[in-house]
């Protein structure tokens, strides 16, 4: 009976062991983040993102501490257990196992079964013998002010190695190399509040901050002599500033005399004129001159409308015709929105993207503050109008225009990835932003929605925003935003292309699918051809049509490391190249989709940005 008993025994203990073991991680780290959560506003976290930045910072601080990534598996429901109570207060019956779809035990698991710092640093070095030296170099020090860019800019090569799929969002491959710099690289650590800022996306509200203590009051004795010096250092620095502004204001004055036009409307313009104006040829039209092009403002000049304003025709006084797009509900605190439009598409130049000739701010009495941009205009309208508006009933785009438009398309979007330093996110890449020039030359539009963001990092993206159907999963759901976000837009607008249907398609009875997973059905049944439209004038070879359709279901992929990047995706289109085969699809992305409406609606996204 006792050597029987022993050995039962001995079959339990494991098990006991396991569910007994405590959590290693030290959540206490998190607790200042949540305790200056805000639930709303500009920059606010959806529950499973601040769930996700949160594990990653401490799983950062465990790897400072102990070398591994990640707890034992033992562990797992402790730690879920100790994290708890730190979301309970701002999430209210908020569980992110069963809101995220985490399972318990993708806390302790992670991309390609990396566990310790010296597993993932000889990963790196034999995939880059300069990854490490240069994040090294580039991530040490304090993270605070334009710091983090050149950092987290490194990181793309420092995890080109992780490729494998990941078991779990809370620590996806994209996390890895941000985790690994935060844990064992800066010197400041994870606790830092910039480096926790730069790493992970988690800040404090200004309110939050604890001012440093009053010093304490001097000796009487020395108040006199203080409050002399105090009043002679007071006496110098106002003058110090009144000569510096007086200065500025004779240099402004000079300098706006030399400008071919100026606002003298709008007390604001400065702010725009200073840091877009002085650095680029654009012009700076008159609201005059914006009224007359466009018959002041007439709705029979209306040519698109979206969530931003609306997009008129007009005329330049030289006979040449122009796209405006004034923005709605302005305000002078506006113009920071306004300004990034216009910075980002007056850095872009490619023959693929839509020019930019100039922009008009302006106050008047009656139409308040304007804000417009002006752009070349596009006479064959945009890639949607031809496939699902009055043009696709009239004259259906033969297959060798849709391969220029889909080849111009994927070279656009590459140049903003790689060609602009730092690189540009556009974020909503759709058949409507893509407008057609007189050749069919397309030209990706509309940069209102656009990030300038170093390559490959997912975690600073403050808010989702893009169109349904056309938003990357791992993005709508998680807010891990990549160049790769772009690729799954462009897969699906590709697979627009090549089969006339839209990205969500409404059944009769109220369901809807997405392109993306019937495109698939098909190929995996061997039927890629069947994605095609019927009726397609001008039909290439079969083995070219497959491919597209192949690189089209393999850039929509739902998992994020399956998508080839841009650059690739262009050798393939316009060479010989195969396709990669494409990976099976675990995730049901059809399942999800009420999942991504939400968050797009709470969380700040537009689907219905104008075209310019």
């Amino acid at each position: 009976m006792g050597l029987p008993l022993l050995l039962l025994l001995l079959q339990w203990l494991p098990a006991m062991a396991q569910q007994e073991s405590p959590c290693p991680l030290n959540f206490t780290i998190l607790q200042k983040y949540a305790d200056a959560f805000l639930p709303q506003g500009p920059g606010s976290a959806s529950p499973c993102q601040f769930a996700v930045r949160g594990i990653n910072l401490v799983q950062s601080d465990y790897l400072r501490s102990s070398g591994f990534f990640f707890p034992p598996p033992s562990s797992a429901s402790a730690c879920w257990a100790a994290l708890q109570p730190l979301l309970s207060p701002i999430f209210p019956d908020f569980d992110p196992r069963q809101a995220c779809g985490f399972s318990t035990d993708s806390i302790s698991t992670g991309c390609m079964n990396i566990s310790s710092r010296a597993q993932f640093e000889s990963l790196a070095a034999n995939s880059s013998s300069s990854a490490l030296s240069d994040v090294a170099r580039a991530c040490t020090g304090s993270m605070s002010g334009s710091s983090c860019a050149p950092c987290t800019a490194t990181l793309t090569r420092l995890g080109a190695f992780l490729t494998g799929p990941s078991f779990s969002n809370v620590s996806d491959c994209t996390q890895f190399p941000f985790i690994y710099v935060a844990g064992a690289i800066n010197s400041p650590g994870p606790s830092d509040l910039s480096s926790a800022d730069c790493f992970f996306g988690l800040t404090l509200a200004p309110s939050s901050i604890v001012p440093p203590a009053p010093p304490q009051n001097p000796p009487r004795k020395s108040r006199a002599w203080l409050f002399s010096l105090a009043a002679v250092s007071s006496f110098l620095l106002l003058s110090a500033i009144a000569s510096f502004f007086l200065l500025r204001t004779r240099l402004k004055n000079t300098k706006n005399k030399k400008k071919k036009k100026a606002f003298p409307d709008n007390p604001q313009s400065s702010i725009l004129l200073d840091s877009v104006g002085d650095s680029t040829s654009l012009v700076c039209y008159s609201i005059d001159e914006i009224k007359s092009a466009t018959k002041n403002f007439s709705r029979k000049n209306i040519i698109g409308k979206g969530g931003y304003g609306n997009v008129y025709r007009g005329l330049l006084p030289d006979g040449t015709q122009v796209a405006l797009k004034r923005f709605k509900n302005c305000s002078a605190a506006g113009d920071d929105e306004f300004r990034h439009e216009v910075e980002v598409i007056a850095s872009v130049r490619h023959v693929n993207l839509v020019g930019l000739r100039g922009y008009c701010i302006a106050t008047t009495a009656l139409e308040g503050h304007q804000r417009i941009i002006v752009c070349d205009l596009m006479q064959k309208g945009s890639l949607h109008d031809h496939l699902f508006g009055r043009e696709s009933r009239d004259r259906r785009l033969s297959w060798p225009l849709r391969r220029k438009i889909a080849v111009g398309t994927a070279r656009g979007i590459a140049y903003l990835h790689n060609s602009v330093h730092p690189g540009i996110i556009h974020r909503d890449i759709k058949a409507s932003n893509i407008l057609l020039d007189d050749d069919f030359e397309p030209k990706v539009a509309d940069f209102g929605l656009a990030r300038f963001a170093p390559d490959g990092v997912s975690h600073v993206s403050t808010r989702v925003a893009g169109t349904l159907g056309y938003v990357a999963p791992e993005y709508a759901l998680y807010g891990q935003l990549t160049e790769r976000s772009d690729v799954y837009s462009f897969g699906v607008l590709l697979l627009e292309l090549l089969s006339g249907r839209k990205a969500i398609n409404s059944s009769g009875d109220g369901d809807n699918s997405l392109v993306s997973d019937w495109a698939w059905a098909l190929v995996r049944e061997g039927r890629a051809l069947d994605v095609i439209e019927q009726g397609m004038a001008e039909l290439g070879p079969s083995s070219v049509l497959e491919k597209y359709v192949t690189v089209a279901v393999l850039a929509s992929h739902p998992q994020l490391y399956a998508r080839p990047l841009m650059d690739q995706i262009v050798k393939i289109l316009e060479t010989d190249l195969v396709a990669p085969a494409i990976p099976d699809r675990p995730i049901p992305i059809n399942a999800k989709l009420g999942d991504i409406q939400r968050a797009i609606d709470t969380r700040g996204g537009s689907g219905d940005a104008p075209d310019e």
